[in-house]
């Protein structure tokens, strides 16, 4: 009796160690995720924690023609973009735009995550209304003052010297137009709560690690910096990342660059699954205390450097006889980024501003339905707060 009680008790527990296994929460995001950027990136995180194992779904360049504009990066560099992400477990290649419960369920998906903006087909219906109806969705917080519009309007602007401020030239609407809060663009309100999300799971140094040290601006993660990042974690175990000043950049780059600001660099960078550590301000040139202080085995920099460097940055590093250039095999620039947008002007501007007026289109829709529900009539806007 006794030992059925205990060969009981030993299958039971067993069971449930094997069933709680199985019950691994497996969550669904899905977007085009074209110039990938903190936003992108926040709103991944927020969705992991929401689970255990986090699958993206990234439509192909048809699929964004069709519902949004031509798309900045190939589909296969997108695809590139949201495997470098830290939270990301799983890439599904060709998702469909509108999703789709046979995906989500061909996955083992139990809930999508999308954030509390809005995302539209071509047709201005919502591409969530499958899953929300089903429910099966659930809302993160959209990431305040960065957007994919944004950045390709700050690009546009480039075209224009010393230019700063937003116009039509962006495709984004002027200060006196009604501006969607979901695209539109302000100030990054940095906080040391955010830094540390981004910094999770902290990762120290242990004994043994051969500690590799980069240095630059990185504005605007692209496939070519998602490229060299991996190439530079080989060459230890342990990457180290300097962020420029922006005023070292603009110096080296020119007064259009850079075209994010320090702190929105920070957290693009901090998003990189091969980046341990980002050094916010780092020294330009490179120094000793640099490399004494975080015990540095090899510094290393990209055969392909931007922008017009005075002095040799990396002079104390060949000193010691620890530089090292290597090739990441992809000559892809920042420069390249803003030549694509440049040299399709005017496809880019009207996808910004088509983008713009779906989005109003739908908010004055909505509007309309919950007046018609609380009986009021719908209140107008002409500014956005």
């Amino acid at each position: 009796c006794t030992n059925y009680y205990f060969i009981h008790y030993y299958i039971t527990n067993n069971l449930s160690m094997v069933n709680d296994e199985k019950k691994q929460v497996i969550v669904w995001c899905d977007g085009c995720y074209d110039i990938m950027h903190f936003g992108h990136a926040n709103q991944l995180r927020q969705a992991k924690a929401m689970g255990d194992y986090l699958i993206v779904g990234v439509h192909t360049d048809e699929e964004v023609r069709l519902n949004k504009g031509p798309p900045v990066l190939t589909e296969q560099e997108r695809y590139k973009m949201v495997r470098s992400v830290k939270w990301v477990d799983e890439v599904v290649e060709g998702s469909p735009y509108v999703t789709e419960l046979e995906t989500m369920d061909k996955y083992g998906a139990e809930f999508c995550v999308h954030g509390d903006d809005i995302t539209l087909s071509a047709d201005g219906t919502d591409t969530y209304q499958i899953v929300k109806d089903a429910g099966r969705y659930k809302e993160c917080k959209r990431t305040q003052g960065v957007s994919t519009t944004d950045l390709v309007g700050r690009m546009l602007l480039m075209t224009r010297a010393n230019s700063t401020s937003q116009s039509s030239d962006s495709g984004i609407p002027s200060q006196e137009e009604f501006v969607s809060p979901y695209t539109k663009a302000c100030n990054l309100l940095q906080t040391n709560n955010k830094i540390t999300q981004f910094s999770s799971p902290a990762n120290e140094p242990r004994p043994g690690d051969r500690i590799v040290y980069t240095a630059g601006a990185f504005d605007l993660m692209h496939p070519g910096l998602v490229d060299f990042l991996e190439a530079a974690k080989k060459e230890g175990s342990y990457l180290i990342v300097g962020l420029y000043e922006d005023h070292v950049v603009n110096e080296y780059k020119g007064s259009q660059y850079p075209i994010q600001i320090l702190q929105e660099r920070v957290l693009s960078v901090l998003a990189n699954r091969n980046v341990d550590e980002v050094l916010i301000g780092a020294p330009y040139p490179l120094t000793e205390e640099v490399l004494d202080h975080f015990k540095i085995d090899v510094v290393v920099q990209g055969i392909i450097t931007e922008g017009d460097h005075d002095t040799d940055h990396y002079a104390v590093a060949r000193k010691r006889g620890i530089y090292k250039q290597i090739d990441s095999g992809n000559p892809l620039t920042t420069d390249d980024l803003v030549l694509r947008i440049i040299s399709n002007r005017k496809q880019f501007m009207a996808r910004n501003r088509a983008k713009q007026l779906k989005e109003l289109n739908n908010i004055k829709k909505m509007a309309e339905i919950e007046a018609a529900k609380s009986g009021e009539a719908p209140a107008c806007s002409t500014s956005s707060n």
